[in-house]
């Protein structure tokens, strides 16, 4: 799945950039899903008081509100963006105000401070009420995405790659950029490719109910060394063959 954002303050464009993009991806025939990130402390899908409310109160971890309309699966708790993208299993995933993530961003902006105190290495292009008054900064193309929808979803399609890992440096660091952000800033650049991270890369692999488990280049190691040195003593065993264990 590839997963981006675009990000901004309030009334910068960022809705109307993500609801032309999507259009767009949809019309080039893409299962699309979308994020919405909402920064405002008192807001609540679930009211106090309510019935869902009411549940949870009671003890239920996940509350579940079925309408004629609409299904909402309630969380109490901020889930991280990571836990968030594995409910989805779309062809692009587009988030809308998500910054907390190791994925490629577009900026939405006024003007160009508002650019510069936003600007990262996950940034790939500028859109938003800026673009009405200027097609490049700092070397980033600034396209408008109501005039340019076309322009903008080819750059996606180019450049927006696979959901990266984003690990901290600590338990990972063992690719030559030593960080995922750093990895995606340079594939962003294309001075590197996705299969640069070793974990793209790797030849241990551990599925559960079918979903891959994302593992640290240490914990593949411990797995990866105690399969091998129990399977090496059995019958069949035959050195760099493909190993498969069910359970």
């Amino acid at each position: 799945m590839k997963i981006f954002s675009v990000f901004g303050i309030t009334g910068s464009g960022k809705t109307t950039t993500v609801e032309h993009i999507i259009k767009q991806l949809v019309k080039r025939k893409y299962k699309t899903d979308s994020v919405k990130d909402i920064h405002f402390e008192a807001f609540r899908i679930d009211t106090e008081g309510s019935n869902t409310d009411r549940h949870y109160k009671a003890g239920a971890n996940i509350v579940t509100a079925r309408g004629h309309y609409e299904t909402d699966i309630l969380f109490k708790r901020k889930l991280s963006m990571e836990e968030i993208y594995r409910f989805y299993d779309s062809d692009w995933l587009v988030c809308e105000g998500v910054r907390d993530s190791n994925i490629p961003k577009i900026i939405c902006a006024h003007n160009t401070k508002e650019v510069d105190e936003r600007l990262d290495g996950s940034v790939f292009a500028i859109s938003g009420k800026l673009s009405n008054e200027m097609t490049e900064y700092k070397g980033l193309p600034v396209i408008n995405a109501t005039t340019e929808t076309e322009r903008l979803v080819d750059l996606i399609e180019e450049l927006v790659p696979e959901k990266l890992p984003d690990l901290p440096s600590e338990c990972c660091g063992e690719c030559r950029f030593k960080s995922c952000e750093k990895l995606l800033e340079a594939v962003l650049k294309r001075e590197a490719k996705p299969e640069d991270c070793i974990l793209v890369n790797k030849d241990i692999r551990l599925y559960i109910d079918g979903k891959e488990i994302e593992m640290v280049p240490f914990v593949q190691k411990v797995l990866k060394n105690t399969l091998l040195a129990t399977v090496k003593e059995l019958d069949g065993y035959r050195e760099n063959g493909k190993i498969e264990i069910k359970i």
